[in-house]
């Protein structure tokens, strides 16, 4: 890619997912990956201007998920490609599901308190509310500590997953997308954790 392009900033929707190197080469994907994830957070923080702050958080909305999947969704829960992933798989569920996602986090705040309160109290927790959360949460990529950032994310998969267990107790399905959601919220918390140690890449 041309380094010229992500001058000023160094953001997706720039052309970042114009002719990616790789094609179907997994290798060189995921490389590719890797760079525009670092472009987009270590770039956009030097310039961190409002309209770069809601770019970044519309950035699912504008390139589609889709896009990002094909350079995010394999990489390693570990790095900093893979926690930007389950950042927007998140926001991106709550979106489309408010009313649900409003739901499962008032149920959950009652049994995971600690967790409501790293995640940002929402009063009343309403759709609108909930997705609001998740948008200041997304705009910590940028604006915020990356590493308070992941926790925040974890603590409201984590809220959710408690309020998704109980209401649907009977339900394996659901059973299981709560565990998962407790699996995310645990990788987003190593991924704080690297990054604070300065090991996220």
């Amino acid at each position: 890619m041309d380094a010229a392009r992500f001058h000023r900033p160094a953001l997706p929707g720039d052309g970042a997912f114009e002719d990616l190197p790789g094609g179907d080469d997994p290798a060189l994907r995921a490389e590719s990956g890797a760079r525009v994830a670092a472009l987009l957070v270590r770039g956009a923080r030097v310039v961190a201007d409002a309209d770069v702050v809601e770019r970044v958080v519309r950035l699912a909305d504008e390139e589609g998920l889709d896009e990002l999947a094909q350079l995010w969704a394999t990489a390693p829960a570990d790095s900093l490609a893979g926690a930007l992933w389950r950042l927007y798989v998140l926001r991106t569920w709550v979106h489309r599901n408010p009313v649900r996602a409003s739901r499962e986090f008032t149920r959950g705040r009652v049994s995971a308190p600690v967790h409501e309160v790293v995640a940002g109290v929402v009063d009343p927790p309403g759709p609108a509310e909930v997705r609001h959360l998740t948008d200041t949460v997304l705009r910590g990529v940028v604006t915020a500590d990356l590493a308070v950032t992941f926790e925040r994310a974890a603590a409201f998969a984590r809220v959710v997953a408690v309020g998704r267990a109980e209401l649907d107790e009977d339900q394996p399905r659901s059973s299981v997308s709560a565990s998962r959601l407790v699996t995310t919220a645990e990788q987003l918390e190593v991924a704080a954790d690297l990054e604070r140690a300065g090991h996220l890449s």
